[in-house]
């Protein structure tokens, strides 16, 4: 039995060579030769799974991408030759919902604005939509939320199921687009790419949308690059009346538009959901899906493979504070200590800026390839003193005499000792 894989999974070539002889290739570079006599293939989201890669693929029974997104997957393409698919959905929802926040935190600091004061539209609820709605909620954000596929599920399911049923539907708030773009100021894109359909999200965000916007929003694309016309975004872009535009994807990645790049507030080499956390999510629930295909009694779970952060413990002297200008202060310290998105943007700047053409492709999946291991938040102990704490005492965010249950909304793992056991 042969599986290849794609190089950049971690964790990837120690859990399968359990099972089988593991060949380990770029995922972007990967060809038809590659899977002759291959029984399964393990993919990112750069392998573009259709008829000419599988054109000699005379054994392979298994497909599985360490992601959440699947529009690199020919799906009707492998059920037609009876080829077993899987992904791994909302593996990468806490590292792009960290990104997101981090992006907030440094142009509140930047711009002088109020993370607070911001209303928050999501397009797109899915796995990484959705937790970011909640985490936005739990910090007391309004947010908007458009995801017309479910919108439509729903009155669909209304219609036609039983009581009960209705009251496990999806029964969430949608708003229009055009709406959630007039009324939000930070508008995050986090859908799927489709060409088809009645919901198509190919330039979902196009020229008309764009010169729309107020110069005071902001427009984060954390999803995939053709949701935004990227040309109509540079013409938005050159009115510099205030507008700013993040980008993680880009229309035609792996090259860049070198005259789109300058205009962007932060850009980034498709890295927001590339925590280390999320990657090794992505990696055990595809071997874990493989193992259930074999009948294998095998299983891993990612928090076992994880080292231990860097930075494991932060000491917290105070909690959530109704002064926003503190609260949000403390945020910014805590939050930018694990993740500072202007890392990544001056390394993706300077190796794009000095490059063009194959060059520029290679450095922008080397830069992946090599990617730091960046922790998510829950990978953070924070402790924190309340001297109204018994010493023979810890105990959680929620029953805490000081407020830390929005820091836990964010996923950090709370303690609160008495200041006797620090």
């Amino acid at each position: 039995m042969k599986i290849v894989i794609d190089e950049n999974m971690p964790y990837a070539e120690a859990l399968f060579s359990q099972l089988s002889e593991v060949k380990m290739l770029p995922g972007r570079t990967m060809t038809a030769d590659d899977l002759v006599d291959v029984d399964a293939l393990m993919i990112r989201s750069v392998t573009k799974v259709n008829a000419q890669l599988l054109s000699k693929a005379n054994k392979l029974k298994f497909v599985g991408t360490a992601t959440a997104g699947q529009d690199h997957v020919d799906k009707a393409l492998l059920a037609q030759k009876g080829i077993y698919f899987t992904s791994a959905p909302g593996c990468n929802k806490v590292g792009v919902t960290e990104y997101v926040f981090s992006v907030l935190m440094v142009l509140a600091q930047q711009h002088g604005f109020c993370v607070f004061d911001k209303t928050i539209g999501i397009v797109g609820a899915g796995q990484v939509g959705s937790y970011l709605a909640q985490c936005m909620t739990g910090l007391g954000f309004k947010v908007l939320l458009n995801d017309p596929p479910k919108q439509q599920q729903f009155k669909q399911q209304q219609n036609k199921q039983s009581h009960a049923e209705q009251q496990q539907a999806d029964s969430r708030e949608f708003v229009e687009l055009d709406n959630l773009l007039e009324q939000a100021d930070v508008v995050c894109l986090h859908t799927p790419i489709t060409k088809d359909g009645d919901h198509p999200t190919h330039h979902l965000i196009d020229a008309k949308r764009l010169n729309a916007l107020r110069a005071d929003q902001i427009l984060i694309n954390a999803a995939r690059g053709p949701v935004v016309d990227n040309q109509a975004l540079k013409a938005r872009l050159q009115q510099q009346d205030g507008f700013i535009a993040v980008l993680d994807v880009f229309e035609f990645e792996p090259q860049v538009d070198l005259e789109l790049l300058p205009l962007l507030a932060f850009a980034t080499p498709h890295i927001a959901g590339y925590g280390l956390e999320g990657k090794a999510r992505g990696t055990t629930m595809i071997f874990n899906a493989y193992c259930e295909f074999l009948n294998l009694p095998n299983r891993a779970n990612a928090s076992e493979l994880l080292p231990v952060a860097p930075i494991p413990q932060v000491q917290l002297s105070t909690g959530w504070s109704e002064d926003r200008e503190k609260t949000q202060a403390l945020l910014h310290n805590l939050t930018q200590l694990i993740y500072d998105v202007r890392h990544d943007d001056a390394v993706f700047r300077r190796e794009m800026s000095r490059l063009d053409g194959k060059a520029q492709a290679q450095a922008f999946d080397r830069l992946r390839k090599q990617y730091w291991d960046r922790r998510e938040y829950s990978a953070i102990r924070l402790v924190c003193i309340d001297k109204a704490v018994p010493t023979s005492t810890t105990v959680t965010a929620s029953t805490a005499a000081i407020d830390l249950t929005p820091f836990a909304s964010l996923g950090f793992n709370i303690e609160v000792l008495h200041e006797s056991k620090i």
